[in-house]
């Protein structure tokens, strides 16, 4: 399966699979995101054709220089987000794109790749176990106003 990374013509299809991973944002904030990903030399962008051509996965991610939780070296490849359609899924895709995203991390002198995933999200937590992530930790956030 042909793993490209994002340029111009690519962004609507990325814009349509991100849609349906974070479909809370609206897709002129996909888009913006999609041109500060393209003119960033720190965040990229793939995506997944099948042999139509057609757009079925995405990957995003950052290089990170800030402390990331489980990592022991800086700078850390961080996958931001990864999805493939529904019907494409237990066909290699996300460990392609998850390649693509370490060869890129290597590119940029990182050692390590991170993520992370919601504590609900089993599913994804099963994906990245799948792809060789450990995981280093759980986490609950708490907030109180001050107000």
């Amino acid at each position: 399966m042909p793993i490209q990374k994002l340029d111009h013509a690519a962004l609507p299809d990325w814009v349509a699979l991100r849609q349906q991973l974070w479909p809370h944002h609206a897709s002129a904030a996909h888009y913006r995101d999609g041109e500060a990903i393209l003119a960033s030399g720190h965040l990229a962008a793939f995506l997944a054709r099948d042999a139509a051509g057609q757009a079925v996965g995405f990957a995003d991610a950052a290089i990170r220089h800030d402390y990331v939780n489980g990592c022991a070296d800086s700078p850390v490849a961080f996958l931001e987000g990864i999805f493939v359609l529904p019907a494409c899924r237990r066909h290699g895709i996300a460990r392609q794109l998850v390649a693509a995203v370490q060869a890129w991390g290597l590119e940029h002198d990182c050692a390590e790749l991170a993520s992370d995933a919601p504590l609900s999200n089993v599913d994804s937590q099963r994906m990245h176990a799948c792809l060789g992530f450990e995981e280093t930790e759980r986490v609950v956030f708490f907030r109180k106003a001050l107000v």
